[in-house]
C-alpha cells in the first residue's frame, strides 16, 4: 500500500503543478486568439543489470514516457523487462518522477523515483508480492539534434522479495513537444476552431491506434514438449516519420491456449507502400522483452518481423491482416504468427516549444482524454481462484486511459478504455492484466459523477487460475471532482476468467486527471 500511496502522490503532484500552469495560461475554454502552452514529452530507453541472489544477474531494459510539468520536474509511465540472463518474462509496470537540474546548455543531472509492480519467470521468491521501487541519479549530455545520452547509478528493491541491487545504467532520451490542455473542452468541436481567417493552420503528422488479435504457433523447442499455439490480444500505436516510414510500439498478452501469463512489449518501425486506392502493404520489425506462461524466451529479448495488408474502410478506420515470424536472441524461442487489426487513423499537430495561437487549430478537433492511476484489490469469489495462497487477496497497481466520444457538456458521456495492471501485494508478483472496453459516465449534482464500464482482455501469472488467459471485468464507480483537472473515484466490480477458475470481487481506488488534446479531422 505504501507503494501505491507513493505513486498516487506522484500523480497528484503532477496534477496540481500542471493544473496551476494551465489555469495561469489557458483555460479549458480558451478564447479564439489565446496562446496555448505546449508540453515537453520525452521517450527514454534505459539499460542496466541487476544482481540477484546466488550470484545470478538479469539484464533489464526500461522504457519511459515522460511529461514535463515544469523545467525541473517530469512525471510519466514506465516499464522494465528482462532482456538478458535466464528470466525472460520478468516484467514490471509503474509510474515515475524525475527532478532535473541543468548545469549548462548541454549538461544536466537527474534524480529519479519509480514505483511499479510485476515479476515473472519463476521469480515469485525474487519479487514477492510484486512491489518494485527504483531510485537513480544520473548525468546526461544533450546533443540537441540527436537526443540526450546519459549514465548513472540506480538502486532497485522489491520490499516483499529478495531483490536488492545497486548498479550502473546507461540511458538515451529523445524529446519533442505536444499540445495538451488541462481539463475537458465543453464541446468536441470547440470554439477554438472558429475565426481562424488569415492564420496558417498547424501542420499535422499521421498516427494509428490499433486493437490487435493474433494467433502464434511456437515450435516444440520454445519451451514445450510439442508445438504450442496461443492467442494474443493487445494494442499497437504507430507514428509516421514521413508518408512511408513509421515507428511503432505494441503490447500484447496471452488470452487463449495454454500459455496464460505470457506478455510482450515491442518497439520498432516499418515501411508503408500504397498499392491501390485505400490499400497498402506494410513491412515491419520490432524487438523487446517477452515471456511468461511457461514460454521459454530465456533472456527475454525477442524479435518480431512480418508483412501486413491494410485496407481502408472509411476515412478514419481500416482493417489489417498480418503475417510474421518471431524469434529470440537467446534460447530456442521461435514461431509464426497471423493476426488481424482494427486500426483507427488520426493525426497530431506538430508544435515546438513556443505557445500556439488558438487560431492555428482550425481544421483540428479537440479530443477529451482521461488518465487514471488505479489501485485494485481482488478478493476471491471461488475456492480454486488461485493455485497458491488462495486465502490471500491480490492488490494491483496500474494505469487506465479513457477516450471520451461525447462532449463534456452532456450529462451522459460514453468512453472507450484500456488498462494495464500488475500485482504488488498478495504473493502474486507475476500477475499482469491488460484489458480494453468501454463505459458510461454520468454527471451528478455538486461535482459528483457515477460510472459503469465493461472490459475484456488478457490476464495471467502469479498463480491466478485464469485458464488460457481470457478475462472479463465489470466495474461500477462513484467519483468526486476536485477541480477541472483532478478527480478521485472509488469502484466495485467483478472479474472472471472465461476458461478458468479465477473469479474475484474487485475493489478499486483511482486518482483521475482530465486533459484535452487535438487531432486532424
Amino acid at each position: 500500500m505504501m507503494g501505491f500511496r507513493a505513486g498516487l502522490l506522484l500523480l497528484c503532484c503532477w496534477v496540481m503543478s500542471s493544473g496551476a500552469a494551465a489555469q495561469g495560461t489557458a483555460s479549458v475554454s480558451p478564447s479564439p486568439d489565446a496562446l496555448l502552452p505546449t508540453t515537453p514529452v520525452t521517450w527514454s530507453l534505459t539499460q542496466e543489470t541487476w544482481n540477484l541472489p546466488a550470484g545470478e544477474t538479469m539484464g533489464m531494459t526500461g522504457g519511459n514516457l515522460w511529461w514535463g510539468v515544469n523545467e525541473q520536474l517530469k512525471l510519466g509511465l514506465a516499464s522494465y523487462g528482462a532482456t538478458r540472463g535466464e528470466r525472460g518474462g520478468f516484467i514490471t509496470l509503474g509510474v515515475a518522477s524525475e527532478l532535473q537540474h541543468r548545469w549548462s546548455h548541454d549538461w544536466s543531472s537527474t534524480l529519479g523515483l519509480y514505483v511499479g509492480a510485476g515479476g515473472g519467470r519463476g521469480g515469485q521468491t525474487l519479487a514477492g508480492g510484486g512491489l518494485m521501487l527504483r531510485t537513480d541519479v544520473g548525468l546526461a549530455y544533450d546533443t540537441q539534434r540527436w537526443g540526450r545520452f546519459g549514465a548513472g547509478v540506480s538502486h532497485v528493491r522489491f520490499p516483499d522479495g529478495t531483490i536488492s541491487s545497486t548498479q550502473p545504467f546507461v540511458r538515451y532520451d529523445y524529446s519533442f513537444n505536444s499540445l495538451f490542455l488541462g481539463g475537458h473542452l465543453q464541446s468536441v468541436s470547440g470554439s477554438v476552431n472558429a475565426g481562424a481567417i488569415g492564420m496558417k493552420p498547424l501542420a499535422t503528422r499521421g498516427q494509428e491506434f490499433a486493437l490487435v488479435a493474433r494467433d502464434m504457433r511456437l515450435s516444440a523447442q520454445a519451451g514445450a514438449s510439442s508445438d504450442t499455439r496461443m492467442q494474443l490480444l493487445g494494442v499497437e500505436w504507430t507514428a509516421d516519420l514521413d508518408k512511408r516510414w513509421f515507428l511503432k510500439l505494441e503490447s500484447e498478452g496471452a488470452m487463449g491456449g495454454q500459455s496464460s501469463g505470457y506478455m510482450q512489449i515491442l518497439a520498432g518501425g516499418g515501411y508503408r507502400l500504397p498499392v491501390w486506392q485505400g490499400g497498402a502493404v506494410k513491412i515491419h520489425a520490432a524487438l523487446g522483452p517477452a515471456g511468461g506462461g511457461a514460454v521459454d524466451t530465456r533472456g527475454g529479448l525477442i524479435w518480431d518481423a512480418g508483412v501486413a495488408l491494410q485496407q481502408r474502410l472509411s476515412r478514419h478506420n481500416s482493417l489489417e491482416l498480418a503475417w510474421g515470424k518471431v524469434g529470440g536472441f537467446s534460447g530456442h524461442f521461435k514461431g509464426d504468427s497471423v493476426g488481424v487489426k482494427w486500426v483507427h487513423h488520426f493525426s497530431r499537430p506538430e508544435v515546438g516549444s513556443e505557445p500556439v495561437n488558438a487560431l492555428a487549430l482550425a481544421g483540428l478537433d479537440a479530443q477529451n482524454l482521461r488518465i487514471r492511476l488505479v489501485q485494485q484489490t481482488y478478493k476471491g469469489a471461488a475456492t480454486a481462484w488461485r493455485t497458491t495462497y488462495p486465502g490471500l487477496a491480490v492488490s494491483n497497481l496500474g494505469v487506465q486511459l479513457d477516450y471520451f466520444m461525447t462532449p463534456a457538456d452532456q450529462t451522459t458521456q460514453w468512453f472507450v478504455s484500456g488498462q494495464g495492471l500488475a500485482a504488488y501485494k498478495g504473493q502474486a508478483g507475476a500477475y499482469m492484466t491488460g484489458l480494453v472496453g468501454g463505459g458510461v459516465h454520468r454527471l451528478l449534482p455538486r461535482n459528483w459523477f457515477a460510472e459503469a464500464e465493461a472490459l475484456v482482455g488478457a490476464g495471467g501469472g502469479g498463480g491466478l487460475a485464469t485458464g488460457g488467459g481470457l478475462v472479463g471485468q465489470f466495474n461500477a464507480g462513484l467519483g468526486y471532482r476536485l477541480s477541472k483537472q483532478l478527480s478521485i473515484m472509488g469502484t466495485a466490480g467483478y472479474i472472471d476468467a472465461l476458461r478458468g477458475d479465477f473469479k474475484a470481487k474487485v475493489l478499486g481506488l483511482a486518482a483521475v486527471y482530465d486533459l484535452t488534446t487535438f487531432a486532424g479531422r
